[in-house]
């Protein structure tokens, strides 16, 4: 209603169903007027009122302002792909990945807590089921007070001391002829959905961050590898260009430049031990595990998933393949359903009640048949003024709407976003790898050529350690573009939703 919601409660009870003596003043035949001409004017006023309460109880033709991206509108017209499999971190071929995997799924704090939401979400959806079924209560009061000689109860009780005693039982029930408790059901069913949805999403997000973290300790293993490598090699080079400078064939500027690249090489090992120090505490740290579960992950075994079907362009089914996405639609029908709640709230609302039980004044007559009484009717709620709340709810349940609807278009924008990047990343990295390949392929010719002219006396040893140092560079560059394929391959994986399937219920 707009303005206007004073609640106005009608609710009739059966006379003679209220057994107990009647107080002179309202015995049948007293008062004024003529009571058929009386009871027929009280009912047209009343029907009259009525009528005019509920023109009046119009919703304002308030609606949302945006509306959902559809996939044609992001470009996503393409085929579709063949679905990803649930496991896809297992086309990694390395136990020790699908071991701290399993562990992370079972016992990730970030899990509990995206769980104890859905147990949460249950508990709400509950709770407004129950509200829309019957409600059962007892009352029940005693007491020595002292009885108004002013009121309805007459002599000889009036005046005096007395036991008042009072125990019933009530029945009430919405009938929620407008449907306000339905959408409200609907709206909880919703918001479940979306918790369970939540939850799936943190489960995938949480196996592409641990293949992820796990590809930067083998990041890690390899450069330390070319690390000790290099160190090997810059000792031959210490030696060599001592031996020079013994023989007076170089300077010590020399030879304190070949030592000096040869601490750089050992600073590269420190740092690369470091950093798989830190990666194996951050897969510990996302399993939910401590520092004694980081020394115990050993070294890496990852391959290369060829196994993994992971497709070339951005599939048009991208938005279903998204838990994140489906979490943010289920919210906008929660939403969408909580407006209607918004709405409905202009409208009657209608109760049925009833109650029986006994009441007595005296101790002695609360056991009484006579005291026991009997009810039932109806109640009726219709919102006449509330100086604009409802307005005002409804106004803030359609701006909700359009907030969800704005959550659902960024993460649609960025669930596309995510795959354009993993693909073009896959794409750059299979071209950057294919070039440093041959970079690594044109040292190796060097490092044979020059073995040749080394042996045959015409070029120097430096020479060729300077091509290996050269050609472990390389090394380098390929390994790190090894595994950044590998942490693609699994970012990508991700974006397409990381094998989410629909059909599986999330539960707690």
């Amino acid at each position: 209603m707009r303005g206007l919601n004073t609640p106005v409660t009608i609710t009739p009870v059966t006379p003679d169903l209220i057994r107990g003596p009647a107080s002179p003043s309202f015995r049948r035949g007293q008062g004024s007027g003529t009571p058929g001409q009386a009871r027929g004017d009280g009912k047209r006023w009343l029907g009259i009122a009525i009528l005019a309460a509920l023109a009046a109880c119009t919703p304002p033709d308030t609606r949302p302002q945006l509306t959902q991206r559809a996939p044609a509108d992001l470009g996503l017209t393409g085929p579709t792909a063949p679905a990803i499999d649930p496991s896809w971190w297992t086309a990694y071929n390395d136990p020790q990945l699908d071991r701290v995997v399993a562990d992370a799924l079972a016992g990730s704090p970030t899990l509990d807590a995206a769980l104890a939401r859905v147990r949460q979400a249950q508990a709400t959806l509950a709770r407004r089921d129950a509200d829309s079924g019957p409600n059962l209560t007892a009352d029940v009061t005693a007491q020595e007070a002292r009885i108004s000689g002013r009121y309805t109860i007459p002599p000889p009780y009036a005046g005096s001391v007395r036991f008042l005693g009072n125990a019933t039982a009530n029945l009430s029930w919405n009938l929620d002829l407008f449907g306000r408790q339905r959408a409200a059901i609907e709206s909880a069913r919703a918001g479940l959905a979306a918790t369970r949805l939540d939850a799936e999403a943190a489960r995938l997000m949480l196996a592409g961050s641990i293949v992820t973290t796990y590809a930067e300790i083998a990041r890690a293993e390899r450069v330390g590898a070319i690390a000790r490598e290099t160190i090997a090699t810059r000792e031959r080079a210490v030696r060599l260009v001592n031996s020079r400078v013994q023989n007076r064939l170089a300077s010590k500027l020399d030879a304190q430049a070949a030592t000096t690249l040869l601490a750089q090489a050992r600073v590269a090992l420190t740092r690369a031990d470091t950093a798989r120090v830190l990666a194996a505490n951050a897969v510990a740290a996302l399993a939910g595990r401590g520092a004694d579960y980081a020394a115990g992950i050993g070294p890496t075994r990852l391959a290369d998933p060829a196994a993994l079907a992971l497709p070339a362009t951005i599939p048009a089914d991208l938005l279903s393949r998204r838990a994140d996405i489906a979490a943010a639609a289920a919210r906008v029908e929660a939403a969408a359903a909580g407006r209607q709640v918004a709405r409905r709230a202009f409208y009657p609302d209608v109760n049925l009640i009833a109650l029986a039980g006994l009441q007595a004044v005296g101790i002695g007559n609360f056991f009484d048949p006579e005291a026991g009484m009997l009810g039932a009717g109806g109640a009726l709620h219709l919102p006449i003024f509330d100086s604009g709340r409802l307005r005002a709810d409804l106004d803030s349940a359609t701006a909700q709407v359009d907030v969800a609807i704005a959550d659902y278009n960024s993460s649609v924008v960025r669930a596309v976003r995510d795959a354009a990047d993993a693909l073009a990343q896959i794409q750059a990295n299979a071209a950057e790898a294919r070039a440093q390949g041959e970079v690594v392929r044109g040292f190796a010719e060097t490092n044979r050529l020059n073995a040749i002219r080394v042996s045959a006396g015409l070029d120097s040893r430096l020479t060729g350690i300077d091509t290996d140092i050269r050609l472990l560079d390389a090394r380098l560059a390929v390994a790190n573009l090894a595994v950044d394929a590998l942490a693609a391959r699994a970012r990508l994986a991700q974006a397409l939703g990381g094998g989410f399937d629909p059909s599986r219920n999330v539960q707690p």
